[in-house]
């Protein structure tokens, strides 16, 4: 049986992004490829508003984010962490060999400007890190306040992460000046995993000039040099663009306006039912999540047997992310889910609340 995802990722996929995957195979060297990729990065540059170079990696979207560090770090960085994957930044900093420190928040708390301004004030980092949409945790730091602080520090690249934002809400790469954007698609994009996405500003293409052990998989000049010719270093994941090609154009269709105006309502939806149940939320606000909610299980819910039960009527549900398990559960409203989906998903929790 398949369980419907409401869970932060993977996410619920249309079917109609499956029938694209089943186009039949091409040479990701024949033109006909140079054609997909072209059309796919130019749409994505329109949905992340940038005129960077926008590239296509077949990874995890961590795969690129050790890719930039890699890439970037060239004396000392500084990685902000507030969850699980900011944490495991971090760590993948240090296993990079590079040096680095992490600036830390309990889990639920934001990342700051003030904290963003403290560590770049010092003088001792040439790149930071930053989860703009912390998915263990459900928090979404203030990434505009954030990027205008690192505006004051020319010299220090900004890489972000924004696997489970973009697409869902504004994320103008250009205008907030952030140097590396990445993303994967299982997310709000609403693709199955495999595929990374990520824009390099001309700077930090610069910059990787200048940093050895590079490595080849992620070596940012290596994407450059390709995406001259609209291709890429390795082999790519031909079947994901496709479907990637399909999910532009149901976005443009959508207009990107409305998918953000559904996305709010979507957490406005969530959150209200929250509040209704009797829930506190674990994040304060305004630095909740639009793509999903965690919500403190202060009602003392068997969240293990509720998750069996709602796997047994068809559901997959998260019963909270890592240290979290048991005190928090996650509701994710992103990608192509609608306000009638997402009801009725809550009505069914409703029917089984009451004996777990």
């Amino acid at each position: 049986m398949h369980k419907k995802l409401f869970i932060p990722g993977p996410v619920e996929i249309d079917p109609e992004i499956l029938q694209a995957m089943a186009t039949p195979m091409i040479g990701h060297r024949m033109p006909e490829y140079a054609r997909l990729h072209g059309s796919v990065t130019s749409g994505l540059k329109q949905v992340m508003a940038t005129d960077n170079r926008v590239f296509l990696a077949t990874s995890s979207a961590f795969g690129v984010m050790e890719g930039a560090v890699r890439n970037l770090v060239q004396g000392r960085c500084v990685n902000f962490c507030n969850g699980a994957f900011s944490d495991k930044w971090h760590d993948v900093t240090r296993r990079c060999g590079k040096e680095a420190d992490a600036v830390k928040v309990p889990w639920g708390q934001p990342i700051t400007p003030e904290m963003v301004e403290q560590a770049l004030a010092t003088g001792r980092y040439d790149s930071f890190t930053l989860i703009h949409n912390e998915t263990s945790t459900g928090v979404m730091s203030p990434l505009r306040e954030i990027m205008a602080v690192a505006e004051r520090y020319p010299d220090v690249i900004s890489i972000v992460d924004t696997v489970s934002s973009m697409s869902a809400l504004p994320v103008p790469v250009d205008e907030l000046g952030i140097d590396v954007c990445i993303f994967g698609v299982q997310k709000a994009f609403a693709l199955p995993p495999g595929l990374a996405v990520f824009s390099a500003s001309e700077r930090s293409l610069e910059r990787a000039k200048c940093v050895e052990g590079r490595g080849y998989y992620f070596d940012f000049l290596e994407f450059a040099a390709n995406d001259d010719k609209d291709n890429t270093p390795s082999t790519p994941c031909i079947s994901l663009i496709y479907a990637l090609a399909k999910q532009l154009e149901r976005i443009f269709a959508e207009g990107l306006e409305q998918r953000w105006c559904r996305h709010r309502e979507l957490a406005a939806s969530v959150r209200g039912w929250v509040q209704e149940r009797g829930f506190d939320f674990f994040v304060a606000e305004p630095y909740r999540s639009l793509t999903l909610t965690c919500v403190a299980n202060n009602r003392g819910i068997d969240l293990k047997k509720l998750k069996g039960a709602l796997g047994e009527r068809g559901y997959a549900f998260d019963d909270g992310y890592g240290k979290l398990k048991g005190e928090t559960f996650r509701i994710a409203h992103m990608g192509d889910l609608q306000l009638d989906d997402l009801n009725k998903f809550m009505s069914v929790i409703d029917e089984l609340l009451p004996g777990v």
